[in-house]
Protein backbone atom coordinates (compact mmCIF):
# COMPACT_ATOMS: atom_id res chain seq x y z
CA UNK A 1 0.00 0.00 0.00
CA UNK A 2 1.34 3.63 -0.83
CA UNK A 3 0.33 6.46 0.96
CA UNK A 4 0.22 9.78 -0.65
CA UNK A 5 2.47 12.65 0.23
CA UNK A 6 0.90 15.13 3.05
CA UNK A 7 0.47 18.67 0.75
CA UNK A 8 2.53 21.18 1.99
CA UNK A 9 1.83 23.31 4.74
CA UNK A 10 -0.10 26.63 3.69
CA UNK A 11 2.76 29.51 3.62
CA UNK A 12 2.57 31.65 7.19
CA UNK A 13 0.33 34.42 7.07
CA UNK A 14 2.37 37.76 8.28
CA UNK A 15 0.45 40.72 7.11
CA UNK A 16 -2.40 41.89 8.90
CA UNK A 17 -4.75 42.43 5.92
CA UNK A 18 -4.32 38.66 5.46
CA UNK A 19 -4.48 37.81 8.82
CA UNK A 20 -7.67 39.62 8.80
CA UNK A 21 -9.21 38.45 6.07
CA UNK A 22 -9.12 35.16 7.55
CA UNK A 23 -10.10 35.22 10.24
CA UNK A 24 -13.70 36.77 8.65
CA UNK A 25 -13.52 33.87 5.99
CA UNK A 26 -13.40 31.48 8.75
CA UNK A 27 -16.51 33.47 10.64
CA UNK A 28 -18.42 32.89 7.31
CA UNK A 29 -17.38 29.25 7.14
CA UNK A 30 -18.52 29.18 10.49
CA UNK A 31 -21.79 30.33 10.16
CA UNK A 32 -22.69 28.41 6.73
CA UNK A 33 -21.86 25.32 8.42
CA UNK A 34 -18.50 24.47 6.47
CA UNK A 35 -15.71 24.71 8.70
CA UNK A 36 -12.69 23.24 7.86
CA UNK A 37 -11.14 22.50 10.69
CA UNK A 38 -12.44 19.84 13.35
CA UNK A 39 -9.30 20.43 15.59
CA UNK A 40 -8.64 16.56 14.72
CA UNK A 41 -5.65 15.06 16.60
CA UNK A 42 -3.61 14.87 13.42
CA UNK A 43 -3.98 18.76 13.23
CA UNK A 44 -2.08 19.47 16.45
CA UNK A 45 0.33 16.90 15.85
CA UNK A 46 1.01 18.78 12.96
CA UNK A 47 1.74 21.66 14.74
CA UNK A 48 3.40 20.69 17.53
CA UNK A 49 6.71 21.23 15.81
CA UNK A 50 6.78 25.08 16.15
CA UNK A 51 4.09 28.07 16.01
CA UNK A 52 3.50 31.27 13.60
CA UNK A 53 0.27 32.51 14.30
CA UNK A 54 -1.33 35.10 12.14
CA UNK A 55 -3.40 36.77 15.16
CA UNK A 56 -4.25 37.44 18.96
CA UNK A 57 -8.18 37.09 19.46
CA UNK A 58 -8.49 38.82 23.19
CA UNK A 59 -11.78 37.46 23.80
CA UNK A 60 -14.83 37.04 26.81
CA UNK A 61 -14.57 33.67 28.61
CA UNK A 62 -18.07 33.30 28.12
CA UNK A 63 -18.50 29.53 27.02
CA UNK A 64 -20.67 29.87 24.19
CA UNK A 65 -17.89 32.12 22.44
CA UNK A 66 -15.08 29.58 21.63
CA UNK A 67 -12.80 31.42 19.57
CA UNK A 68 -10.98 28.77 17.87
CA UNK A 69 -14.29 27.40 16.65
CA UNK A 70 -16.28 30.63 15.26
CA UNK A 71 -13.26 31.86 13.24
CA UNK A 72 -12.88 28.03 12.00
CA UNK A 73 -9.49 28.08 12.75
CA UNK A 74 -6.94 25.46 13.55
CA UNK A 75 -4.40 24.16 15.78
CA UNK A 76 -1.06 27.17 15.69
CA UNK A 77 -2.94 29.81 14.17
CA UNK A 78 -4.56 31.79 16.14
CA UNK A 79 -3.44 33.07 19.71
CA UNK A 80 -6.20 33.09 22.31
CA UNK A 81 -6.46 35.63 25.47
CA UNK A 82 -10.09 35.43 27.20
CA UNK A 83 -11.16 37.32 30.56
CA UNK A 84 -13.84 38.60 31.57
CA UNK A 85 -15.55 40.80 28.94
CA UNK A 86 -11.93 41.08 27.69
CA UNK A 87 -10.55 43.28 30.55
CA UNK A 88 -7.10 44.09 30.49
CA UNK A 89 -4.91 43.23 33.24
CA UNK A 90 -1.17 42.56 33.75
CA UNK A 91 -0.99 38.71 32.47
CA UNK A 92 -3.27 39.89 29.50
CA UNK A 93 -1.21 42.62 28.84
CA UNK A 94 1.93 40.71 28.91
CA UNK A 95 0.39 38.02 26.89
CA UNK A 96 -0.33 40.61 24.26
CA UNK A 97 3.15 41.97 23.78
CA UNK A 98 4.23 37.95 24.01
CA UNK A 99 2.17 37.26 20.86
CA UNK A 100 3.30 40.44 19.31
CA UNK A 101 6.87 40.59 20.10
CA UNK A 102 7.91 36.81 19.81
CA UNK A 103 5.87 35.61 18.24
CA UNK A 104 5.32 38.23 15.62
CA UNK A 105 1.25 38.23 15.06
CA UNK A 106 0.54 40.46 12.48
CA UNK A 107 -3.03 41.40 13.85
CA UNK A 108 -4.62 42.08 17.42
CA UNK A 109 -8.61 41.52 17.54
CA UNK A 110 -11.17 42.56 20.63
CA UNK A 111 -13.95 40.56 20.68
CA UNK A 112 -16.87 41.61 22.78
CA UNK A 113 -19.96 39.88 22.26
CA UNK A 114 -23.84 40.11 22.62
CA UNK A 115 -25.48 39.74 26.09
CA UNK A 116 -22.09 39.68 27.81
CA UNK A 117 -22.65 38.89 31.13
CA UNK A 118 -19.96 40.62 32.91
CA UNK A 119 -21.37 44.34 30.93
CA UNK A 120 -25.04 43.31 32.06
CA UNK A 121 -23.44 42.99 35.41
CA UNK A 122 -21.50 46.17 35.60
CA UNK A 123 -25.00 48.24 34.50
CA UNK A 124 -27.04 46.32 37.31
CA UNK A 125 -23.98 47.01 39.53
CA UNK A 126 -24.04 50.89 38.77
CA UNK A 127 -27.64 51.20 38.81
CA UNK A 128 -27.90 50.03 42.42
CA UNK A 129 -25.50 51.63 43.39
CA UNK A 130 -23.99 48.44 44.81
CA UNK A 131 -20.08 47.30 43.85
CA UNK A 132 -19.54 44.35 44.36
CA UNK A 133 -16.07 43.28 46.53
CA UNK A 134 -13.38 41.42 45.91
CA UNK A 135 -12.25 40.47 42.29
CA UNK A 136 -15.16 40.71 40.46
CA UNK A 137 -15.44 44.08 41.93
CA UNK A 138 -12.35 44.64 39.79
CA UNK A 139 -14.42 43.74 36.78
CA UNK A 140 -16.65 46.17 37.10
CA UNK A 141 -14.26 48.86 37.63
CA UNK A 142 -12.70 48.39 34.56
CA UNK A 143 -15.63 47.93 32.81
CA UNK A 144 -17.74 50.64 34.56
CA UNK A 145 -16.17 53.75 32.14
CA UNK A 146 -17.55 52.39 29.41
CA UNK A 147 -21.48 52.17 30.84
CA UNK A 148 -21.19 55.65 32.35
CA UNK A 149 -19.56 56.61 28.56
CA UNK A 150 -22.79 55.41 27.17
CA UNK A 151 -25.20 56.76 29.90
CA UNK A 152 -27.27 54.31 32.16
CA UNK A 153 -30.79 55.85 30.75
CA UNK A 154 -29.60 54.85 27.07
CA UNK A 155 -32.15 52.24 25.24
CA UNK A 156 -29.93 48.98 25.39
CA UNK A 157 -27.34 50.26 27.31
CA UNK A 158 -26.00 46.75 28.11
CA UNK A 159 -25.46 46.40 23.82
CA UNK A 160 -23.82 50.27 23.78
CA UNK A 161 -22.00 49.89 26.29
CA UNK A 162 -20.58 46.01 24.58
CA UNK A 163 -19.33 47.96 21.86
CA UNK A 164 -17.56 51.16 23.93
CA UNK A 165 -16.02 48.78 26.16
CA UNK A 166 -14.99 47.02 23.02
CA UNK A 167 -13.10 50.48 21.47
CA UNK A 168 -11.79 51.75 25.09
CA UNK A 169 -9.90 48.05 24.84
CA UNK A 170 -8.62 48.87 21.45
CA UNK A 171 -7.60 52.41 22.61
CA UNK A 172 -6.01 51.05 25.85
CA UNK A 173 -3.84 48.74 23.41
CA UNK A 174 -2.83 51.28 20.67
CA UNK A 175 -1.30 53.11 23.55
CA UNK A 176 0.43 50.61 25.06
CA UNK A 177 4.27 51.14 24.36
CA UNK A 178 5.30 47.63 22.87
CA UNK A 179 2.23 47.88 20.84
CA UNK A 180 1.89 50.80 19.98
CA UNK A 181 5.72 50.65 18.46
CA UNK A 182 4.60 47.41 16.03
CA UNK A 183 1.67 49.90 15.31
CA UNK A 184 3.92 52.39 14.32
CA UNK A 185 6.27 50.10 12.47
CA UNK A 186 3.21 49.19 10.49
CA UNK A 187 3.85 45.19 11.95
CA UNK A 188 1.26 44.88 13.83
CA UNK A 189 -2.98 46.44 13.58
CA UNK A 190 -5.65 46.19 16.06
CA UNK A 191 -9.43 45.57 15.29
CA UNK A 192 -12.22 45.56 17.45
CA UNK A 193 -15.23 43.43 16.48
CA UNK A 194 -18.75 41.88 18.11
CA UNK A 195 -20.04 38.75 18.23
CA UNK A 196 -23.75 37.96 17.65
CA UNK A 197 -24.73 34.61 19.57
CA UNK A 198 -27.80 34.23 17.72
CA UNK A 199 -26.28 34.04 14.30
CA UNK A 200 -22.89 33.33 14.72
CA UNK A 201 -21.84 36.35 12.82
CA UNK A 202 -18.76 38.53 13.73
CA UNK A 203 -18.84 42.23 12.67
CA UNK A 204 -16.20 44.80 12.44
CA UNK A 205 -16.32 47.55 14.93
CA UNK A 206 -15.36 51.33 13.32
Amino acid sequence: MTIAPSAPPDPPITNPEEALAELLAGNKRFVSGRPEHGHRVSAAAAASGGQQPHAVVLGCIDSRVPLEAIFDQTFGSICVIRSGAHVLDRAVLGSVDFAVDKLGVPLIMVLGHKRCGAVQGTVEALLAGDRPGGDIGYLIDEIAPAVEEVGLGSPDVAEQAMRAHVRRTVGRLRDKEGVAAALAEGRVQIVGASYDLDTGLVDLLP
